[in-house]
């Protein structure tokens, strides 16, 4: 059965008692299938290890726009997923916890690779995502530690992270979990209305259309895109573009007409008032 902590102190005597290799799946709760796999994936790499899933809100991620005390906290439901996605621990620990002595004054800071993108659209929230994954890797001292792919530009950074600090751990990223109809898992998807989830559809199908194109180079791949999501922006609810980007993995900036190696094709959009967020994985090969 799955242990629920809510102090550190509480989650080092349990999981210093499991041998083997330790595993945390870091959340802020409202946990949907896309976790689900991620706890699965922290499974089978570890065996009879340790899987963790944090569950913690935090609010050093939220801009003044973004309304923490809306933010929904589902514990009982969070638990139940964890203990069917073979989980051993929830450490659902409160904000006095982790920031015992107020907002922390010395951050991590996610410099210009933070301040791209998704930077540009919430700025400092990439800052406090990376203070808080730094703070939960220390309490939970995992030997890997697992993360979706949908979240593509949080990924690289904590790759970055863990690589310039020496963090002693290892980030795998885990394949974006979608919906029947393409639409990839958020806890997002809640607020939209059938007709807007209608023209939602759209990002994956840009996304996955333009991905045929990738023999054709990185420009190709974005004009394809494109074509889809100018189309997307004349349905009725409109899809409203924030950006359609090929970027490199590496430093998240625009990827070079003639780049090669991986390549992450990310969109931002509304539709209505939900943003959402998608991105697949390509590779790119050098000249034959």
């Amino acid at each position: 059965m799955t242990g629920l902590v809510r102090t550190a102190a509480e989650l080092r005597k349990h999981a210093d008692t499991r041998p083997g290799e330790a595993a945390v799946v870091m959340t802020m709760g409202a946990l949907h299938e896309g976790h689900a796999a991620l706890v699965r994936a922290a499974r089978e790499r570890v065996g009879s290890g340790c899987v963790v899933v944090t569950v913690f809100v935090n609010p050093l991620q939220f801009g003044p726009n973004e309304d923490l005390d809306r933010y929904p906290r589902t514990i009982e439901a969070d638990m139940e997923l964890a203990e069917r996605a073979g989980a051993d621990l929830v450490f659902a620990p409160s904000v006095d916890e982790v920031y015992p002595g107020g907002e922390p004054q010395v951050r991590v800071t996610a410099g210009p690779m933070g301040e791209r993108y998704e930077g540009a659209s919430r700025p400092g929230h990439f800052d406090g995502m990376l203070t808080v994954v730094a703070k939960l890797l220390h309490l939970t001292r995992p030997d890997v530690a697992f993360y979706g792919q949908k979240d593509a530009q949080q990924l690289a950074l904590i790759r970055r992270m863990a690589a310039d600090l020496n963090f002693p751990v290892e980030i795998v990223g885990v394949p974006t979990v979608r919906e029947g109809d393409g639409v990839a898992l958020s806890s997002r998807n809640r607020y939209l209305s059938d007709v807007e989830r209608v023209s939602a559809r759209e990002l994956s199908r840009a996304l996955f259309t333009a991905a045929q194109a990738v023999p054709r180079g990185p420009e190709a791949v974005l004009r394809a895109a494109r074509a889809i999501l100018g189309h997307a922006a004349q349905m009725e609810p409109p899809v409203a573009l924030d950006y359609a980007a090929l970027i490199d993995p590496r430093d998240f900036t625009d990827a070079a007409p003639d780049h090669t190696g991986p390549a992450v094709l990310a969109v931002a959009a509304k539709v209505g008032t939900t943003r959402l967020i998608d991105n697949i994985p390509l590779e790119f090969g050098g000249a034959a």
